[in-house]
């Protein structure tokens, strides 16, 4: 029986050694290969002090060390965290403070990050980079393939930790989600059902690690005993050469954010490529342009298309399989029912069940929910709702914050969010820390984020107020954030404006700015047509 996510590899390599379990840039490494590296690093972490539960950092770009990492950690009986390898210093010493990380397994072109990091933290050992000025004791790669190949029994259980996942925080600080061996196993069982995956599938593994859709690439395919394809970063800017790496591998499970499968679509040059392995294609993250879909519909025939919804927090909770959308329908997609083993409610602002129809925000009950906050007792007392039914009987709740409608069909459709969190590309953002992270400048009063634009054309942009009269140096302002927040969360336009529009209470009208800055931009447009 299966309990644990490291028996998924082990199962195979016994079952099926030769099997490829992985690939990255042509190179591949079976599921008895896996196997006997992941246990290698097992054994140097565990030589090297880990214990039962202690979280180890992956500072990695995408490779098969990757995958060794994230084997290796939890055999051991550690918990991996991913790390965003574009992490600005000051973040990643905040993650590694903060999850208590005394291992990390990272690359030399990390060197000086991780260098800056350790002025502030102190580790046990480095792994993959083996020699840095004040690192104590730096362990190659060599190094780690030297040790023993014998599995060892840390007497894990299904509840003990298996993973936490770093978002972005609207208090400025990233939080941690706590995921178990049970909850990452379940998920990876309750996919592998519902999107029939076999060991005879190609997955391709296109979100980098830190980003909680990895979760069905790595484990998913490990379940079933399929072949994940790991797609190089560099691909990623390049469409035509991202669909001609499609075609060779043969991929026939698509797993990413809508913003991958349009530039696909608009300049991935389809009509030369044969993608016809393509069997199911998965979005999530943010809401899909219709008129996008159909694009691809009718690009890929055979495949069938489906939007995942759900939080990190929870893994999946809805799926919706996609009919053919026709000419000129811009309706929403749906995100579809609540799927199997697993609960949904609909509340008001006072936590009671809405009629159907109405507007509320989603709760889920799910096995695949994470335990909780790392280190966040404040986090977690909101973020969880006991609904008391069935005799009395409190079942556990997470509040997703996002506003659904349910119509008489069933079908959920995806309304907005209740808080001031917006996804681009697929990427988490709070607008709270951007505003932080602007407004802790010294020459900032003070600072507003926003999106402009929908679909492909959204973007993150900010406005801010000064002290005094002196205008502010861009680049310096850019370098400060980007210090503070991911690269992916620096607004792509920083203005500078007078005075904020206010509500009645006082407040910035964050809403009145929106529109503002969306008229400003189509009149510039009008004009330059003109």
């Amino acid at each position: 029986m299966l309990y644990t996510l490291p028996q998924l590899i082990q199962y195979h390599a016994v079952h099926s050694p030769d099997k490829e379990a992985f690939r990255f840039d042509e190179t591949g490494i079976s599921y008895a290969q896996l196997w006997e590296k992941s246990n290698q690093l097992a054994h140097t972490l565990r030589s090297n002090g880990l214990q039962r539960g202690d979280r180890v950092g992956i500072y990695l770009h995408k490779s098969l060390e990757s995958i060794v990492s994230v084997f290796g950690i939890l055999q051991a009986g550690g918990a991996y965290v991913p790390l965003d390898p574009q992490l600005p210093q000051k973040r990643l010493a905040f993650i590694l403070k903060d999850c208590g990380i005394k291992l990390l397994i990272s690359q030399p072109s990390k060197a000086k990050n991780i260098e800056t990091a350790l002025s502030q933290h102190q580790l046990n050992a480095l792994i993959g980079v083996d020699e840095m000025p004040n690192c104590i004791n730096c362990l190659s790669w060599a190094d780690v393939y030297g040790q023993q190949v014998e599995p060892f029994d840390v007497g894990l259980m299904e509840q003990d930790i298996a993973y936490i996942m770093y978002t972005s925080g609207s208090t400025g600080e990233p939080k941690g989600i706590i995921h178990t061996h049970a909850s990452g196993l379940t998920y990876a069982k309750m996919a592998a059902a519902e999107y029939q995956l076999s060991a005879d599938d190609r997955l391709s593994n296109f979100p980098p690690l830190h980003f909680d859709q990895s979760i069905f690439d790595i484990f998913s395919g490990a379940l079933v005993g399929a072949t994940t394809v790991i797609i190089p970063e560099e691909y990623m800017k390049f469409p035509a050469s991202l669909s001609e790496l499609i075609e060779d591998e043969k991929i026939s499970i698509w797993y990413s954010v809508p913003f991958a499968l349009i530039q696909l679509l608009l300049h991935g040059v389809l009509e030369e490529r044969d993608l016809s392995s393509l069997r199911w294609v998965l979005y999530g993250g943010e809401p899909f342009p219709p008129k996008h879909m159909r694009g691809l519909q009718l690009a890929w025939p055979n495949a069938k298309f489906s939007n995942v919804y759900g939080p990190a927090e929870v893994n999946q909770c809805t799926a919706y399989e996609i009919p053919l959308i026709g000419e000129g329908d811009e309706a929403p997609i749906p995100i579809g029912r609540i799927w199997f083993n697993a609960d949904g409610l609909i509340v008001d602002e006072n936590d009671d069940p809405v009629s159907p129809g109405e507007v509320g925000e989603l709760l889920v009950r799910a096995p695949t929910m994470m335990q909780g906050y790392w280190n966040r007792p404040d986090l977690n007392k909101k973020a969880f709702y006991f609904h008391k039914k069935d005799g009395g009987v409190s079942h556990r709740y997470y509040r997703t914050g996002d506003l659904v409608q349910e119509p008489i069909n069933g079908e959920l459709e995806f309304l907005g969010r209740k808080d001031r969190q917006v996804k681009i590309r697929g990427y988490r953002i709070e607008l709270d820390e951007i505003e932080a992270a602007l407004a802790s400048h010294p020459q900032v009063a003070e600072a507003a984020a926003y999106l402009l634009g929908e679909g492909e054309t959204k973007q993150l942009e900010a406005a801010l107020t000064l002290k005094g009269s002196t205008e502010i140096n861009q680049i310096e302002l850019r370098q400060h954030v980007m210090g503070k927040v991911p690269r992916y969360a620096v607004p792509e336009n920083i203005i500078s404006v007078q005075t904020f529009p206010r509500t009645g209470s006082g407040k910035i009208n964050r809403r009145a700015l929106q529109q503002q800055r969306t008229e400003e931009l189509v009149l510039r447009q009008t004009s330059f047509k003109q």
